[in-house]
């Protein structure tokens, strides 16, 4: 099922000594290439149709540059931030990834120890191979859930009220996924959730098996099981079922930043999927500043897609994000590492990001501001979308 750990590589190293050198977050993805089945590994690794914005999540990261303040105190920097009221250590925290144990036996286990360790936040996938109480068994932690609306609304009730009774904090509402995007390197594989596992919250439900199919079987799963008739009118109707605040994830227009918080949504999570659904919108880094502008300040904006660096971190905030999720490197590091694989993507980003303060000549959050970047936009003298 996994391939032993000290497996030989081709340049005659093993595993183990390549994972000694590691310096930094991506280099997690060549070792997670190297031991996973290549259909597990395309399906955390590939985007939708051309990947066109899978690659712009990444390098519209390199187009923003910083304008660093010289000869401030930065002995003492203090990165805790609060999120939804909850205090963390980082405003660095886990995006949910589907089907965790595909990358690793311990799968969401490790990943919920890892971020719970490191003092910051996991949101679990709805399409987790560990049930909600599974990962609340595995001690204390602030985790958020994410939530895919299935056409039976009784599961979703259901899946909320579990979430809620295992003590999760938040719900993460994907709202950009009516459909599944064109993954082609899914379709190629004939992509299924290997026979030994399920989609553990919905297990008892005979919603956990996912058939094969002449096509992707997830691509097929969600053409059976999720509902597109999902409108802004269903954000009232989960504030109805759950007292959990609702953050909306896979904003990535002022237009729509305006509706999620007239809605009452708690907050806005950038995202877009990580270039898995519709291939050719911006950048999220790209789109942050138009949300981050819509939104006026009444909900904190968060975001994910890209962030490999400390670097990208203070970019982010710089354009007025309360904080960053991310989802690649972790599942990346749990298959090369488990759960060390994880702490170790945590550890990196922070002192990174720590580092960035430092240079930067900020001591805490509140003094990263739009000042301290300039953007493309910038350089062209472009003005923000009008509002």
């Amino acid at each position: 099922m996994h391939r032993s750990k000290n497996k030989q590589s081709s340049a005659g190293f093993t595993n183990q000594e390549k994972m000694g050198e590691i310096t930094n977050v991506m280099e997690y993805q060549a070792i997670a290439k190297q031991k996973l089945p290549k259909m597990v590994y395309d399906y955390y690794a590939s985007g939708a149709e051309d990947e066109w914005t899978l690659n712009e999540n990444r390098e519209a990261f390199s187009r923003i540059l910083f304008r660093p303040r010289i000869l401030i105190d930065v002995s003492k920097i203090d990165i805790t931030t609060t999120v939804l009221g909850f205090k963390i250590s980082m405003p660095i925290m886990i995006a949910p990834s589907a089907m965790q144990k595909m990358a690793n036996p311990e799968g969401e286990y490790a990943t919920a120890r890892a971020a719970s360790a490191a003092g910051t936040i996991m949101t679990l996938s709805s399409w987790a191979t560990s049930s909600v109480e599974e990962v609340a068994s595995t001690g204390p932690g602030i985790r958020f859930f994410q939530l895919y609306v299935y056409k039976d609304r009784n599961v979703v009730e259901q899946l909320v009220r579990r979430a809620e009774r295992a003590g999760f904090k938040a719900i993460a509402l994907t709202v950009d996924t009516p459909r599944l995007g064109r993954r082609e390197a899914d379709i190629k594989n004939r992509f299924v959730l290997p026979p030994y596992l399920t989609l553990k919250n919905f297990e008892g439900l005979d919603l956990g098996k996912m058939d094969k199919s002449n096509d992707s079987g997830l691509a097929s799963y969600v053409a059976g099981q999720i509902d597109r008739t999902l409108s802004w009118k269903d954000v009232k109707w989960l504030q109805s079922i759950t007292s959990l605040p609702i953050l909306v994830k896979g904003v990535i227009t002022a237009e729509d930043a305006r509706l999620a918080v007239h809605s009452g949504a708690a907050g806005i999570i950038v995202s877009n999927h990580g270039a898995r659904q519709l291939d050719y919108v911006p950048a999220t880094i790209s789109a942050l500043e138009e949300v981050v502008t819509a939104a006026q300040g009444r909900i904190p904006v968060y975001l994910d897609g890209g962030v490999r660096r400390g670097t990208d971190v203070f970019k982010a905030l710089a354009l007025g994000a309360a904080g960053v999720f991310i989802g690649r490197p972790v599942v990346f590091a749990l298959a090369a590492e488990g759960e060390a694989g994880v702490r170790n993507v945590l550890r990196m980003l922070r002192e990174e990001f720590e580092l960035t303060m430092a240079l930067g000549g900020c001591t805490s959050l509140a003094d990263i501001t739009r000042s301290h970047i300039f953007t493309e936009g910038d350089r062209l003298g472009r003005p923000l979308p009008r509002l």
